[in-house]
């Protein structure tokens, strides 16, 4: 790939991708200006130590978090999208899913999996965002399904961790139709008396904030996230006034009593467990 940029003054044309000073990964730098060595980041789930903003990560790193010694059985693991609509914007939907599984090496936008989290069953799906903007397609919502169906079955809860540009319009019906599918597993499980949690992490928006990010038996969010439906900018344009400050982060809709806490990324595994222990009635783990 060809820079956009060269370096001209005192005869310097260097390529930016042929600079060597910086390392790219050593370095990471907030959206506040604080630079963090990748290396700290990644002790302090990834979250910047000066000004405690949370880094978005993917499913590898929120499995890694959740579950004991980061051992657990992956669900699914080759389900991937097909193209029945043979959609075409700027390119073929065919070449946006090959592009990005290679680049992510992920087959779609979630993973599911079983394992034990302080010691018990749990059952969690995590979106990528990596992966086509988390966008919900067929394949997101059958994982999501079929992993409602494993904690229904097994009996065990039900973690599910939203990081979505909304539903895939790649897809188009077959995409909004996952609303209902996950909307009535999500039902069953509560039929059956299963616990979910949701965990909705920045971004979460579009037809995953209407469907089951906000569903959760207990909802949850990490600070500072993105929540809401539509984009803030689409929503000024549509009411025509001002938005509130901090409109549609975590906070706010904490505030007005969208979410029941948000929890730093540190404190995450502690926490869900610890709502577990209370709806099952089990003793409090440490």
């Amino acid at each position: 790939m060809s820079s956009w940029f060269k370096r001209k003054e005192k005869g310097i044309q260097t390529l930016t991708e042929e600079k060597k000073d910086t390392p790219k990964g050593l370095w990471y730098k907030s959206p506040t200006g604080k630079i963090v060595e990748a290396e700290d980041l990644a002790k302090n789930f990834y979250v910047s130590p000066e000004d405690d903003y949370h880094v978005r990560i993917g499913s590898k790193e929120y499995f890694e978090i959740l579950f004991d010694d980061n051992k657990f059985k992956e669900l699914d693991i080759k389900m991937s999208s097909k193209d029945p609509l043979k959609f075409v914007d700027t390119k073929k939907y065919s070449e946006r899913l090959k592009a990005a599984e290679s680049k992510t090496g992920l087959h779609d936008a979630v993973r599911t999996a079983i394992g034990k989290s302080n010691g018990k069953d749990l059952v969690v799906a995590c979106m990528d965002f990596a992966f086509i903007g988390g966008s919900m397609g067929s394949v997101v919502g059958e994982k999501i399904s079929r992993a409602i169906d494993v904690a229904k079955k097994k009996k065990i809860p039900f973690l599910m961790i939203s990081k979505s540009g909304g539903a895939r319009m790649m897809e188009a019906a077959l995409s909004l139709m996952q609303l209902a599918k996950t909307s009535v597993k999500l039902a069953q499980l509560a039929e059956a008396k299963i616990p979910y949690i949701s965990l909705c992490t920045d971004p979460t928006t579009g037809g995953t904030t209407a469907s089951y990010a906000m569903l959760g038996d207990i909802n949850i969010a990490e600070p500072g996230a993105l929540i809401g439906f539509a984009g803030p900018r689409i929503v000024k344009d549509t009411v025509g006034k001002d938005l509130p400050e901090g409109f549609q982060t975590a906070e706010f809709l904490k505030e007005h009593g969208f979410l029941d806490f948000i929890s730093h990324r540190r404190d995450l595994k502690k926490k869900v467990n610890l709502y577990i222990d209370l709806i099952t009635n089990q003793p409090v783990r440490a």
